[in-house]
């Protein structure tokens, strides 16, 4: 990234602050970055499409969770270890979705699966992210739970424990 013409419009790559945008897509130590969460209105109209589009090889087929209230599914890629896509559907009125689906759905979240989630709640508790789903079973990873938080910047982050 150059300068423009006109100063000060445009920042020079040297003024840019620094963020460390691999650590957010790997994650931290102990964490590797599960899947990205996208909702949409049927996952069954776009998963083949959908799986086409990102370049993924196969997906899962569609499970129901009946303590999110959702449908979801998942894109998985050819590179082992490498993130999935997980598309989510609302499973019915009242879905915690239904809200984010009206406004136009999309990315929703992601998730990094992590050696100890109870570790994992209280750093991102320290580092200012706000607790809005404590740890729970989910369905869609065999019952292994999940804890969701919020950024500032209104990012979902979804917390997954790691089979030992």
């Amino acid at each position: 990234m150059g300068s423009s013409e006109t100063e000060g419009l445009v920042m020079r790559e040297s003024q840019l602050p620094y963020y460390n945008f691999i650590s957010l897509f790997s994650g931290r130590a102990g964490e590797r970055h599960h899947h990205t969460g996208f909702v949409v209105a049927s996952i069954s109209d776009v998963i083949e499409n959908f799986c086409r589009a990102v370049g993924g090889s196969y997906w899962s087929k569609i499970q129901y969770d009946p303590v999110q209230r959702v449908r979801v599914a998942f894109i998985y890629p050819d590179a082992l270890g490498a993130p999935s896509i997980e598309l989510v559907e609302p499973a019915g009125p009242g879905s915690p979705i239904e809200k984010f689906l009206e406004r136009g759905g999309g990315l929703h979240h992601l998730c990094y699966e992590v050696d100890n989630l109870e570790q994992a709640v209280l750093d991102a508790s320290a580092r200012g992210l706000v607790l809005i789903r404590r740890p729970q079973p989910a369905v869609a990873f065999g019952g292994r739970r999940i804890a969701w938080f919020i950024t500032r910047e209104r990012l979902l982050i979804e917390y997954l424990e790691k089979v030992h």
